[in-house]
């Protein structure tokens, strides 16, 4: 059977795949908060709240905006001419945007303790994880290859894809709306994955396989309620 998410039990083989308390602890920031790679990586001993067990995610998204050089309208990347004063648009003015982002996030008692215990041993205070992204990828894949697992499809374009640091985000994400899919708890995992768009955390009811279950359940929702009354 094709698989598109990974399941908690095989987060859990990926974990015990770690060959030291940094990777495994990486791997269990990823699956329980839900967080970036490039959010865990930027982690500081700051960034912990012990007393509340929460964890400060501080997003550093870059955007760049394109622009009129005449009238400094907005324009898109496939314009050829101004949309407001009509100008052809040969060189158009290129901006980089920096929006920095912050989210508090809760964390289970054995991570939080995990995570004490890592600091206080080796002594960190500054970056908690002093490895590049490209490491980081490579502890992931080098761990779900010793657990066995297999690549993951994309449910949309049906294309194998490794497992990654984002994999372990989508588990996460997948598992919330398995345990809780109400308006609410939706809602809730829309601010704890930091999306913008409600419609971008509604991909992973969709992935976990939730819509179409219930939309299969409720069209013989009738025929339980007419054999009820014969």
């Amino acid at each position: 059977m094709l698989k598109t998410y990974l399941e908690q039990g095989e987060i859990q083989l990926i974990e015990k795949q770690a060959t030291c308390v940094r990777d495994k602890l990486l791997i269990r920031l990823l699956a329980r908060m839900g967080c970036r790679v490039s959010e865990a990586l930027a982690l500081k001993v700051a960034d912990i709240d012990f007393n509340s067990s929460t964890v400060s995610i501080q997003h550093l998204k870059e955007r760049v905006n394109i622009s009129c050089p005449d009238c400094q309208a907005r324009l898109g990347r496939s314009h050829r001419f101004c949309p407001v004063c009509g100008r052809k648009v040969d060189k158009p003015l290129s901006r980089l945007q920096q929006m920095h982002r912050r989210r508090v996030l809760p964390l289970d008692a054995e991570t939080m303790s995990m995570l004490r215990d890592f600091i206080r041993r080796d002594g960190t205070k500054g970056l908690i994880f002093d490895i590049s992204r490209h490491r980081a990828w490579e502890i992931i894949r080098s761990c779900a290859r010793k657990a066995r697992l297999s690549d993951l499809v994309n449910p949309e374009t049906g294309k194998s894809k490794g497992i990654s640091p984002h994999r372990l985000r989508d588990a996460f994400a997948v598992h919330a709306v398995q345990v809780d899919d109400s308006g609410d708890g939706l809602r809730l995992l829309q601010e704890h994955l930091g999306h913008q768009s409600i419609t971008t955390t509604m991909h992973y009811r969709k992935v976990s396989g939730q819509e179409q279950k219930e939309w299969y359940q409720k069209l013989w929702d009738g025929d339980k309620t007419c054999q009820g009354k014969s």
